[in-house]
């Protein structure tokens, strides 16, 4: 009988959620699909996968069904991309075009620095794979890539994933600077040859807790990226890998360059007072020594924290959680949390801020994908998401005329029309927000840093994150004899790790086919800066 009764309470107990779940709508069959890769988060996939329904049923009576494809970040896609379009062209290339396959062509086909001649007759067994590819409709199984970070468009264009949409022909009235201008504070909005396009306007910054930095005695909150080094916050600062997050990559380029920006106008401010500095020294004086002073407040930073997650979204949620104090992120994870903390219970005790000066406005861009098999459902996506109308979606208050349906995005479009519509204001999530009339902002210089993205994710890899244990115990011992001059030189050697070693030795390892020649690299600055951290260790506890 016992047994009989524990057996009949553990299939009630299996059966009763299968019970008690709510029917599901039976799914209805759609006209077309459109097969979408994104690192967007659910909210936006929900509220633009509808939003866009609703349009197509009103402007072809058809109905769409909108397949998104979740794999990760923009780093974790983009390597998706490139395997797909390897075995799709590998597959073109020796059954249609009964060609051999080699580790020539492997190397070849997707690389924008081979340059096929005028005539086919001539081509190398490199060029003539190189002009196949991109005469070719091979495809990846995807139609759209909606979402990331410029740098990644970019490099999927330059591979050939990416192709002209028509978008800049089809509308020409949006690609002005009164809409959707070409550069902004030196960020590119979309690429010339239509090839991707920003779609809503992200920057970076500090999302903190009212109630972690006064358990901590912080009464001023951070509102620069160098208030996050105050040793009050060691253990209490969240961050992401930038090797994985393409978003953190980009915030500590923010960083990067703002320190170069502040040193060229110290240079050309000394240049007024003493003759001799030319404008072109003074640019590369600062550059070099930005670059040096950048690395040392993210190393600072770095030593603050709590973690390195694989995940940007862990961010804002553990310190929401109060895990942590502070973090650096994406000013629409900032928001969103802070938005959900006030929506349960009303309070405000997260901010997010972006750093005056230290932060740009950069774009996530939408692209069409190589031989996708629903283009034209996938062009019409791409116009309906730069109109006026979705791009209400971005930053109108759920349920206003034209907003969401359910979620708050709190993000901010791309069009720059969009914020000079006084009467929206009413009905907009930050309407005191504009970026194109900030007036303290960071200008992007591509050719500081733009070349050197990879190399940076990977020197503050192997100098804050793989080293972090020896990183925080010389901060911890520094810390507590009162920073002495010494031992902070010494942690804070940038040497083998500077602008020309980053463009030199760095760049090319990371370039080599032989990914070895990147292992063996990372092992030795690891082992160095493990040594340096170290000793920097021992010179703050004989100070002691």
């Amino acid at each position: 009988m016992k047994r009989a009764i524990i057996l009949l309470v553990l299939a009630a107990t299996i059966a009763l959620p299968f019970l008690l779940r709510t029917k599901k709508p039976a799914a209805v069959r759609a006209d077309v699909t459109l097969v979408i890769i994104t690192p967007h988060n659910e909210a936006i996939r929900y509220e633009f996968g509808l939003g866009f329904q609703r349009w197509y049923r009103q402007q072809t009576g058809k109905t769409v069904f909108v397949d998104w494809r979740v794999i990760g970040g923009t780093s974790e896609i983009t390597r998706y991309l490139d395997g797909e379009y390897t075995a799709s062209f590998q597959n073109y290339w020796t059954h249609t075009l009964k060609r051999t396959w080699s580790n020539e062509v492997t190397n070849a086909f997707a690389n924008p620095r081979v340059q096929p001649g005028p005539s086919p007759a001539k081509d190398t067994p490199a060029e003539a794979a190189r002009r196949a590819f991109l005469a070719s409709g091979v495809d990846c199984g995807i139609d759209l890539f909606f979402g990331g970070g410029t740098y990644d468009f970019e490099k999927q264009a330059q591979a050939g994933h990416l192709i002209d949409c028509g978008v800049l022909e089809r509308h020409p009235e949006w690609f002005t600077e009164s809409v959707i201008p070409l550069f902004y504070a030196g960020e590119a909005y979309w690429d010339k040859q239509g090839r991707w396009v920003g779609t809503v306007l992200s920057n970076y910054g500090i999302l903190y807790s009212k109630e972690s930095l006064a358990r901590l005695g912080i009464q001023e909150p951070p509102t620069q990226w160098a208030d996050l080094q105050d040793p009050r916050l060691r253990g209490e600062v969240a961050l992401a890998d930038p090797t994985k997050s393409s978003s953190m990559a980009k915030a500590f380029e923010n960083v990067i360059q703002q320190q170069m920006q502040e040193r060229l106008l110290d240079l050309m401010v000394a240049a007024d007072r003493i003759s001799g500095l030319d404008e072109k020294t003074a640019v590369a004086k600062a550059v070099h020594e930005g670059w040096i002073e950048g690395l040392r407040h993210v190393q600072l930073i770095s030593a603050n924290a709590r973690y390195f997650t694989d995940s940007s979204q862990k961010v804002p949620i553990d310190v929401a959680d109060g895990n942590c104090a502070a973090g650096m992120c994406i000013d629409f994870y900032g928001r969103e949390q802070a938005e959900a903390e006030r929506r349960r219970g009303g309070s405000d005790r997260l901010v997010f801020v972006s750093p005056a000066g230290g932060t740009v406005s950069s774009v996530d861009p939408i692209a069409l994908l190589r031989g996708a098999k629903n283009r034209a459902v996938a062009l019409a996506f791409i116009d309906w998401v730069l109109s006026l109308d979705a791009q209400k979606l971005w930053n109108f208050k759920p349920g206003t005329p034209g907003g969401p349906e359910q979620y708050n995005l709190r993000r901010l479009p791309v069009r720059r029309d969009f914020y000079a519509q006084e009467d929206w204001k009413k009905f907009r999530s930050d309407p005191g927000v504009s970026p194109f009339a900030e007036k303290n902002q960071l200008i992007y210089h591509e050719e500081w840093t733009g070349g050197l993205f990879r190399e940076l994710a990977f020197i503050i890899r192997v100098m804050c994150q793989d080293d972090q244990p020896e990183l925080v115990a010389a901060w911890r011992a520094i810390i507590a004899a009162g920073k002495p001059d010494q031992a902070m030189a010494v942690l804070q050697d940038m040497s083998a790790v500077d602008y020309d070693k980053a463009a030199g030795e760095i760049k090319t390892a990371l370039g080599s086919k032989n990914k070895l020649e990147e292992v063996a690299l990372a092992r030795r600055l690891g082992k160095l800066f493990r040594e340096q951290y170290q000793r920097a260790a021992e010179l703050a506890h004989a100070k002691r």
